[in-house]
C-alpha cells in the first residue's frame, strides 16, 4: 500500500478433487504444528458446499503449494491487478497520460510478451471521489443499486472482465451481460471495450475490496484510509462497525451487500473467486485503512461477520477466502500472527511485499524469503499478493526456485517503467518477458487453442 497511497483513486493433475482428510494443525487454526504435513486439497473441509469450479481452483493451489513442501517442481501462477476506475478515470495513470480502456493492464502484458496473466485481481471498490454505492448500467442483481452514475460504469466492466477472464472474451451469446465485451457507455456516451483473450478460458479471477470505512456518504479512495474514517477521532467507533444492532454495523453490512450482489452474479455464472478483503491489516496503527491496526480481536471479529454475511447468509460458495498481511518489517508492519482469524475462515495466505526489493531483499536475506518462511506455518498455499515487482528479473533471476510462491501479483501500473505518476522504473520490458518466458510460471491462455487447464497445471504452458 505504501506506494500507491499517493494516486488518485486506490490500488494439481487428475487428483484435483480428492480430498486429503487433513484440516490445520493448531488448534482454531492458528500458527503452529507440524510443517511438514501437506495442507488440504479439498476445499469442502472450509465449505462443504463449495462449488466444484472454486474446489479445482482451490486444489491447484494447494497441490502447487504440496509440491513445494515436498521439495518437488512447483509452478507458480502470475497474475496481474487491474486498477479498473484509474484506467477509465484517471488521466495520470498508466505509461502516458489520458484515459484508457478498462483492462488496460491485463491486455498489456500481451502486448509486452505475447501472453495473458495466468490470475487476473479486480476490486469493486473504491469508487471515483462520487456518491455511492451505485452501477452503470442497472441489472438484474445491481438493482438496488442507482443505476447510470458517472464514474461508476468501472463497477460494471470489473464483473464482466472476471467472467471474461474465466470463460473467454468474446464468446458466444450464453445469457451473461455484454460477451461480446463492447458497450457504451450510459453516463458518458463513451464507446467501452474490454480486452479479448482468445474466446476460451483464460484464468483465475480474484477480488480485493477497497472498502471506504462504512458509512461514508462519498466513496474514493481518501476514504479508505484510517486518517480519514470515524476512527481517527473517536477510539470507539471500529468496535461499533463489529458489533451487531449499532448504525455503524448496520452501514457496514450495507457495504458487504454492495459486495455481495456482484459475487453473487458471478456465482451465477458459475465463476470461482478469490477474494481478498481487509489486506494489510498489521499496519501501524494509523498508518494504513480504516480497518488495520485495530485491536486484533476486534479485527478477527470484523473479517468472521464478512464471512458469515458472504457465505452463510448470502450463500456465495464460489469464494476462496485469502488473508494478506503487510510484510512485516517492523517499522510499517508489525507481526500479523495475532491478526489471522483462524483456518475456518482463511484458504490462502500471502503477504503484500512493499518492504524490500530485488536489489535490496529485506534484512539481506533472499528477496521474499523472509514473508515465505514466515507463512509457512499457517499450512495454507502462500502466495505474493501484491508486489511492484515481476517474481524473475535482472537482478533476482531465480526467485521461483527458492520460494515457489503458487502465486504472485504485479500491482497495477508497476508493471511498466515509464510511468507518467508513481510507481515507476519497477520492471523493464526484459524482466517482464523473463517472467513470462520461464516454465516456472503458469500464464494466460492467449489464443483460442490455448486455454488455461484448470485440470492440469504440469501441463498448462497457456500462450
Amino acid at each position: 500500500m505504501r506506494g500507491r497511497l499517493g494516486l488518485i483513486g486506490a490500488g494439481a493433475g487428475a487428483a484435483l478433487l480428492a480430498p486429503l482428510g487433513i484440516w490445520a494443525a493448531w488448534p482454531d487454526g492458528e500458527p503452529g504444528g507440524d510443517n511438514d504435513r501437506p495442507v488440504p486439497t479439498d476445499l469442502r473441509k472450509r465449505d462443504p458446499h463449495a462449488t466444484p469450479a472454486a474446489r479445482r481452483v482451490y486444489a491447484l493451489l494447494a497441490s502447487l503449494e504440496n509440491d513445494a513442501r515436498r521439495g518437488r517442481p512447483s509452478r507458480t501462477v502470475i497474475g496481474q491487478h487491474v486498477e479498473l476506475h484509474n484506467e477509465r478515470y484517471n488521466p495520470a495513470y498508466g505509461d502516458y497520460r489520458g484515459t484508457k480502456q478498462p483492462g488496460y493492464y491485463y491486455r498489456k502484458v500481451r502486448d509486452i510478451t505475447g501472453r495473458l496473466p495466468g490470475f487476473v485481481e479486480l476490486d469493486l471498490g473504491p469508487g471515483y471521489g462520487q456518491p455511492g454505492w451505485a452501477v452503470g448500467r442497472t441489472r438484474s442483481y445491481s438493482s438496488a443499486w442507482p443505476g447510470c452514475r458517472r464514474y461508476w460504469g468501472y463497477v460494471d466492466d470489473a464483473v464482466d472482465l472476471a467472467v471474461g477472464v474465466w470463460a473467454g472474451l468474446p464468446r458466444p451469446a450464453d445469457g451473461s451481460h455484454r460477451p461480446s465485451g463492447t458497450h457504451t457507455d450510459c453516463a458518458s456516451g463513451a464507446e467501452v471495450s474490454l480486452p479479448h483473450n482468445g474466446g476460451g478460458p483464460s484464468g483465475l479471477v480474484g477480488f480485493s475490496f477497497h472498502q471506504p470505512y462504512p458509512g461514508s456518504p462519498v466513496k474514493g479512495f481518501e476514504q479508505t484510509k484510517h486518517r480519514n474514517s470515524p476512527g481517527a477521532r473517536d477510539p470507539g467507533w471500529f468496535a461499533r462497525v463489529v458489533t451487531p444492532g449499532t448504525a455503524e454495523h448496520g452501514a457496514l453490512l450495507h457495504d458487504l451487500g454492495f459486495l455481495a450482489d456482484h459475487l453473487g452474479y458471478l456465482a451465477d455464472r458459475g465463476v470461482p473467486v478469490l477474494l481478498r478483503p481487509y489486506h494489510e491489516m498489521n499496519t501501524a496503527p494509523g498508518r494504513g485503512f480504516w480497518w488495520a491496526g485495530q485491536d486484533p480481536d476486534a479485527f478477527r471479529r470484523l473479517w468472521r461477520l464478512t464471512y458469515d454475511y458472504l457465505v452463510g447468509r448470502r450463500g456465495l460458495h464460489n469464494l476462496i477466502f485469502v488473508w494478506a498481511p503487510n510484510s512485516w518489517d517492523g517499522r510499517y508492519g508489525k507481526e500479523p500472527r495475532p491478526y489471522y482469524p483462524g483456518g475456518r475462515y482463511v484458504d490462502v495466505v500471502g503477504v503484500d511485499d512493499y518492504s524490500d526489493t530485488p536489489a535490496r531483499p529485506f534484512r539481506g536475506e533472499g528477496w521474499t524469503e523472509v514473508w515465505y518462511r514466515g507463512l509457512e506455518p499457517y499450512g495454507k498455499p502462500r502466495a505474493v499478493t501484491e508486489s511492484f515487482h515481476v517474481p524473475l528479473n535482472a537482478a533476482q533471476p531465480s526467485t521461483l526456485a527458492r520460494t515457489p510462491w503458487v502465486l504472485w501479483t504485479v500491482w497495477g501500473q508497476a508493471l511498466t517503467y515509464d510511468n507518467v505518476s508513481e510507481p515507476r522504473g519497477k520492471n523493464t520490458g526484459a524482466d517482464v518477458k523473463r517472467t513470462y518466458g520461464s516454465s516456472r510460471v503458469i500464464k494466460g491462455g492467449a489464443t483460442q487453442t490455448s486455454g488455461f487447464d484448470i485440470r492440469s497445471p504440469r501441463q498448462t504452458s497457456l500462450g
